[in-house]
């Protein structure tokens, strides 16, 4: 059933936020997913913060044209049954949902994405960045690399009670023994 065209400008608004407010817009092809397999990739999104749709490529074309930062972006790579992939927080996270699922799904296959500045990315470069570690694993490990010389320096102050002790309680056992 054809879209009317209020219906089609409604997609076209929805799509013109999503392009505006989204560090990172992910294409996909989905050809041959099955409902039940797209309904655990868009779980799967949902619990990462990142949005799924699946629309007609010239709404999308429309909907570039009304961003300022993308009018001018090449959209020759938007053919066939394509889903895009937003998320407003993190520019990795549509990335590594659809690659992560693409691993045991054959039927997804990354295109390309488009960042919020308009550049256009290819296939090799979305596998990169989906292979990148989260924020929240970057933001882990800096801790991590902030408390190892802390944590160390209160190991070797501790030390030095440490052998008090030792020293004290084998002088005990000695005038016990």
């Amino acid at each position: 059933m054809a879209l009317t065209q209020e219906k089609k400008e409604a997609v076209v608004n929805g799509l013109v936020e999503h392009l505006s407010n989204t560090k990172m817009t992910v294409l996909a092809n989905y050809t041959g997913l099955t409902v039940q397999e797209a309904q655990e990739l868009r779980i799967k999104a949902k619990e990462n913060g990142t949005t799924l749709v699946v629309v007609k490529n010239r709404l999308v074309k429309v909907a570039m044209g009304k961003v300022e930062a993308l009018k001018d972006v090449d959209t020759s790579a938007l053919e066939g049954q394509l889903m895009y992939a937003f998320n407003n927080e993190d520019e990795v996270a549509p990335a590594q949902v659809l690659a992560d699922f693409a691993k045991t799904h054959p039927s997804i296959e990354l295109k390309g994405a488009i960042d919020n500045e308009g550049v256009v990315m290819d296939e090799a470069q979305v596998k990169q960045l989906a292979s990148l570690p989260s924020k929240e694993q970057l933001r882990g490990q800096l801790v991590g690399t902030i408390a190892a010389p802390l944590s160390g320096f209160v190991n070797v102050l501790s030390g030095n009670i440490r052998g008090l002790v030792n020293v004290l309680n084998a002088r005990e056992q000695q005038l016990e023994g």
